[in-house]
């Protein structure tokens, strides 16, 4: 039984991860507005959560994890493939790789192109500045003194910078700032740390905040409809230790709740395309298609080789070097502990007539059969995981049924046209055409997966089918635009609803060229000004 509406504030944010503490922290800097926070996850508290190397054991995690799946499609042979979302108060900051990408100028641009006023490059970089506190060489587009503390790869092994000399003799030159003025190249990447431990979203924005009385935090409130009245959104039902109860909203209802349960929150609510919610058995309240469409992810491959030299993680996570290495990271805080998903970057063009790197590389000294558990194996090892930056297919994600519990249905529709397919290719072919060169030669015993066997485009394409993942950046599927067909505006709110807002990964319109995080950082922040900038109005 839902229990009578007794509370209301100004604003309801309903998602406690990246964007959604963002948003709390900004929105709640002023004191004469109410700002309450849902989660449905618990605190983000956990003894792995700080430790950079505890994202393998985090991605399994159901405390820390929604651990969704795709449905099986035909493109990557009926498998299903994880899709991995944050849980608790710091989303996805709780259990990513850490890697910090804005991505190029021309995404930006790209945006404002279709339509979408105030997103170009030259409109969102003061947000980048804003939220960065970057310790690294860079110009004077990096900001310094933000919450968010972005700071240079710290492990530098000897096979690394041999992956990185390899590189520059297959033509590729070094870069050691990919967020300043340009991507193209190879180095180190740069992680969201900071003294060798994990800063969440939460750590950098809502743990300040908190303090504030105006902001209240509510954890294990899954949020189960946004209430409508008439046009307008009048607040959210959640449900907390068994009750369900209603809150009211004053001016805003802010969805933060990320691409995969925003857009299956606005069906839950009877928002979207009407042929979708009448097959779940949700009645109609507002036709908007768009929501759920336009679903947007990175598709990766990870080739591995066989390593001659006792120089990986393979080996030296064992045994007494295991012991070793967790007493220097607690007595120090360095040392492969503070590794996570990446340690050298690359961005290359498959072709010389495109604009920007199409193909961003992750290496790691280590090799592993299960992408998903990543239990290392126990001779030495590589990995570089190769990715399209900017996937021509489009995917969906879509309600099953009326029940909020039961999780959505998506369908990513990987490698569905032939230049993503194209792009994997040339990119794979380039990855072993750098691991070739004399730079490896002292390391590289011989290519385990695919192997010597795999030669031709078919060859490579079928690699990719049977063995590629997601790198879990998931986007678009509310997406933004001037026209009827997108799901809200260039202000972030929602078409034909009043006090309805959007500010997630779900509202880009096209997918930023690296890893998200970053870009639903500023998002958020952009999306706080739009917020407070209409409050003061009404």
């Amino acid at each position: 039984m839902t229990q009578p509406t007794t509370e209301a504030y100004d604003h309801i944010i309903v998602g406690g991860g990246t964007a959604g503490c963002v948003l709390a922290a900004r929105l709640s800097e002023d004191g004469r507005r109410s700002v309450l926070l849902l989660e449905a996850g618990g605190e983000g508290k956990g003894f792995w959560i700080p430790i950079p190397a505890g994202f393998s054991k985090l991605l399994v995690n159901p405390a820390f994890n929604w651990r969704f799946w795709t449905e099986p499609e035909e493109a990557t042979l009926n498998r299903q493939i994880a899709i991995p979302r944050g849980k608790g108060l710091g989303g996805s900051t709780l259990i990513n790789g850490m890697i910090y990408v804005r991505g190029q100028a021309q995404d930006f641009d790209g945006w404002a192109q279709q339509g979408c006023t105030g997103w170009s490059f030259s409109d969102v970089l003061p947000y980048f500045r804003k939220l960065e506190a970057f310790d690294g060489e860079g110009d004077a587009t990096r900001g310094r003194e933000g919450p968010f503390p972005v700071t240079g790869v710290k492990e530098r092994p000897e096979i690394a910078e041999a992956f990185i000399a390899a590189a520059g003799q297959a033509g590729y030159p070094r870069n050691r700032d990919y967020n300043g003025p340009t991507q193209d190249g190879f180095g180190y990447y740069q992680v969201n740390q900071r003294n060798g431990r994990r800063i969440t979203a939460a750590d950098a924005y809502l743990t300040p905040a908190r303090r504030r009385p105006n902001l209240r935090v509510l954890t294990g409130g899954h949020v189960l409809r946004v209430d409508l009245e008439g046009g307008r959104a009048a607040g959210v039902t959640y449900r907390a230790n068994g009750a369900e109860r209603q809150v009211i909203a004053r001016h805003s209802v802010i969805l933060a709740a990320g691409a995969i349960q925003t857009p299956h929150l606005l069906e839950l609510s009877g928002i979207g395309d009407p042929a979708v919610l009448a097959a779940a058995g949700i009645a109609l309240r507002h036709e908007l298609p768009g929501v759920g469409a336009n679903y947007i992810d990175h598709f990766c491959t990870r080739m591995n080789w066989r390593v001659k030299l006792p120089v990986t993680l393979n080996e030296t996570t064992r045994g007494w070097r295991l012991g070793a290495a967790v007493a220097q990271y607690f007595l120090t805080r360095k040392g492969i502990l503070t590794l996570g998903t990446g340690l050298a970057h690359g961005f290359v063009r498959t072709r010389p007539d495109i604009e920007g790197p199409d193909v961003q590389y992750f290496f790691m000294h280590a090799s592993y059969a299960n992408a998903a558990e990543r239990k290392l194996d126990r001779e030495p090892g590589m990995t570089i995981g190769v990715t399209q930056l900017r996937p021509e297919s489009r995917g969906t994600i879509h309600v099953r049924t009326a029940d909020p519990d039961v999780s959505p249905a998506i369908r990513p529709n990987f490698l569905a046209t032939w230049g993503d397919q194209q792009c994997m290719v040339d990119g794979m072919k380039i990855a072993r055409e750098i691991v070739d060169q004399a730079a490896m030669d002292p390391y590289r015993a011989y290519e385990m997966a695919p192997g010597a066997a795999c030669h031709s485009d078919p060859d490579w394409l079928a690699f990719a089918r049977e063995n590629g993942q997601t790198i879990y950046h998931a986007c678009g599927t509310t997406r933004m635009g001037p026209g009827p067909d997108s799901v809200v505006d260039p202000k972030l709110q929602l078409r034909g609803i009043d006090g309805l807002w959007i500010a997630d990964a779900s509202v880009m319109p096209t997918i930023v060229s690296g890893n998200t995080q970053a870009a639903v950082l500023m998002i958020a922040e952009k999306a706080a000004d739009l917020i407070r900038t209409d409050a003061l109005a009404s």
